[in-house]
């Protein structure tokens, strides 16, 4: 973002802000499209016209805007997984000895099955 010019920056802030604004009225159930528009609006002129000099505390937005954004999304992936492993009833550590297991036992298996593989 530092090398960016100062209207692109004060655009994807306010596009940032614009995206928290609708998630968090949409979680609170308070959402309409007239304030939001209007929230907006106000936003995306404010930071065009004063992004020259607010561009570093642009830079500083920004770069909080993306590890939130970040953290969030690497805390909800990790979470799908591990919903989606409990009811498919994936055990990726093979801590329980499952009879219907799709692994290959390495003990069983015959050497003249086992082949290399270069």
């Amino acid at each position: 973002m530092q090398l960016s010019s100062p209207r692109f920056k004060a655009f994807t802030v306010s596009a940032g802000l614009t995206f928290w604004l609708f998630i968090i009225t949409n979680s609170l159930g308070v959402f309409s499209t007239e304030f939001f528009l209007i929230v907006v609006g106000i936003i995306f002129v404010f930071f065009q016209i004063l992004s020259i000099k607010i561009s570093k505390i642009l830079d500083y937005i920004a770069i909080f805007n993306t590890k939130i954004f970040l953290g969030i999304l690497f805390v909800g992936v990790i979470s799908v997984y591990g919903i989606f492993f409990k009811l498919l009833r994936i055990d990726l550590l093979r801590l329980k000895q499952n009879n219907d297991s799709y692994w290959l036992d390495v003990e069983q298996t015959e050497t003249y099955r086992i082949r290399k593989q270069y």
